[in-house]
C-alpha cells in the first residue's frame, strides 16, 4: 500500500467519502426524527396516555361514557413518581366557533394550564399569551382555526356545543392567544381552552384522558410496563406516545427507507471501486505473485493477503471517514441548514447533524464489509494464478 501511494490514497479517498456521505445524510435525517419526535411529544401528546379502556377504539363518538374522575388517587400517586414531571387531566369536546355572523366547526382541549405548561412547551404562542397569564374565560385558537373565522387577540368567541345529556350549551370566551405547532392540520382545528370551561361547556366532570410527561423520552417503555402493573387494566389504558402518533411513524419508516437506500448506494459504489482498484493492484503485482507462490507462498496466503491489504483500506478509511464526518457534522450544525416548511408543517427551521453512535458504527461497519467483499474476488483471481504465466507476465 505504500509502495502505491496513489492507489491506495484512490481507496481510502473512496471510502472515506462514502463515509462521510452516509454519515451526513443520516445525522441529519437523525436530527429530523429527533426534533419532530419531541416537538410531537411537547405540543400534543406527552409521553404516556391513560384513558379509560377503548377510549381510543370505541369512546372517541362518545368520550363522555368514558370519563376518568376529575381528582383521583391513582394520578396524584403517579406525580409522585421522581421520573414524571407532569400529569396533566385532558377534557375532549368539540362543537362550534362563532363571532359575529361566522361560524366554523372545532376541535378542543380542556386543559390545566398549570399542569399542562411542561408538556406544551413546543407550542407557539404567535399572538397573544399564554392560558397560565389569562382569565379563567380565556382560550387559545390554532393559526388556521383563527385565520377561517378572522378572529384576533382580545376578541370575544361564542362556543356552542351538545352536552352530553343531549342539551344544547353555549359559553363565551376571550382569545388570549393565537398558536402554531409542527401539524398544520391540529392548528387548522383545536382550540385549547381551561378544562373548567371545557367543563362548563360540556357539563361534565373529570377528564378524557391524562397526560404524563417524563423526564426522558428513553424512559417511555420502562414507565408504561410499571403503570400496567401498579393500574388495574380494567380501569385504566396506558398508551405511549408512540401509539397515537402516526404521522411520526410514517415518516420514521419513510426516513429508515431512504436511510437505506443510501446505504445501498454508498455500498455499491464502494464495492465497484475497491473491486476495481484491487484489479488494478493484482495486476501490478502479478510477477510478484508469481514469484511468491514458486518460492512456496501457499495460495491461501495470497488469498489472505489481499484481503487484509482491502480490510485496512476498510478499517483506515472507515476511521477517517468517521472522524471527518463528526467534524463536518459539528460545523454544518453550528452555522445551521436553512430548510423550508415541510409538508404538514407550519414554519421553516434550521437544520442540523446529529450523528450517533449507532450511526458512526454503521457507518464503520458498512466501510469494512464492503471493502472485504470488494477484495474477495480480486484475492481469489491472484491466489488462482499459474505462476508460470505470472513469472512471464509482461516479459
Amino acid at each position: 500500500m505504500l509502495r502505491h501511494r496513489r492507489r491506495s490514497l484512490l481507496a481510502l479517498a473512496t471510502v472515506g467519502s462514502g463515509v462521510i456521505a452516509f454519515l451526513l445524510a443520516g445525522g441529519f435525517i437523525n436530527w429530523v426524527l429527533v426534533s419532530m419526535r419531541e416537538a410531537t411529544i411537547h405540543s400534543q401528546l406527552g409521553h404516556i396516555q391513560i384513558t379509560r379502556p377503548g377510549y381510543f377504539s370505541e369512546g372517541l363518538g362518545d368520550p363522555y361514557n368514558h370519563l376518568l374522575p376529575a381528582a383521583a388517587q391513582q394520578a396524584e400517586q403517579i406525580r409522585r413518581i421522581p421520573d414524571v414531571k407532569t400529569v396533566a387531566p385532558r377534557l375532549a369536546f368539540s362543537g362550534l366557533l362563532s363571532k359575529a355572523d361566522a361560524t366554523v366547526s372545532f376541535l378542543g382541549e380542556g386543559i390545566d394550564p398549570i399542569q399542562e405548561a411542561p408538556i406544551t412547551d413546543e407550542i407557539n404562542i404567535v399572538e397573544g399569551k399564554d392560558l397560565t397569564e389569562s382569565a379563567p374565560n380565556s382560550l387559545l385558537l390554532g393559526q388556521g382555526l383563527a385565520a377561517s373565522i378572522d378572529a384576533h387577540v382580545g376578541d370575544t368567541l361564542v362556543l356552542l356545543a351538545t352536552t352530553q345529556h343531549g342539551r344544547i350549551n353555549a359559553v363565551e370566551a376571550r382569545v388570549a392567544g393565537i398558536f402554531v405547532t409542527v401539524a398544520k392540520a391540529y392548528d387548522d382545528s383545536v382550540l385549547r381552552a381551561p378544562i373548567t370551561l371545557a367543563r362548563t361547556l360540556m357539563d361534565v366532570e373529570g377528564a378524557t384522558s391524562w397526560a404524563i410527561l417524563l423526564a426522558e423520552t428513553e424512559h417511555t417503555t420502562d414507565a408504561v410496563t410499571r403503570f400496567r402493573q401498579d393500574l388495574d387494566p380494567a380501569e385504566f389504558e396506558i398508551i405511549p406516545w408512540t401509539d397515537l402518533a402516526d404521522f411520526y411513524n410514517k415518516t420514521v419508516e419513510l426516513f429508515g427507507k431512504q436511510v437505506g437506500i443510501v446505504r445501498l448506494l454508498i455500498a455499491l459504489i464502494v464495492i465497484l471501486s475497491i473491486s476495481n482498484t484491487m484489479t488494478m493492484a493484482v495486476m501490478e503485482r502479478t510477477n510478484e505473485i508469481g514469484t511468491s507462490m514458486a518460492l512456496g507462498v501457499r495460495r491461501s496466503s495470497i488469498l489472505r493477503l489481499f484481503v487484509l491489504e482491502g480490510l485496512v483500506v476498510g478499517v483506515v478509511g472507515g476511521i477517517g471517514g468517521t472522524a471527518i464526518g463528526l467534524v463536518l457534522g459539528e460545523l454544518i450544525s453550528a452555522v445551521g441548514i436553512p430548510m423550508p416548511p415541510p409538508p404538514g408543517m407550519t414554519t421553516g427551521y434550521l437544520g442540523e447533524i446529529q450523528i450517533s453512535t449507532e450511526l458512526s458504527i454503521d457507518a464503520l461497519s458498512l466501510a469494512i464489509v464492503t471493502t472485504l467483499a470488494a477484495s474477495i474476488f480480486p484475492a481469489w483471481k491472484a491466489s488462482r494464478m499459474n505462476v508460470v504465466d505470472a513469472l512471464r507476465h509482461q516479459r
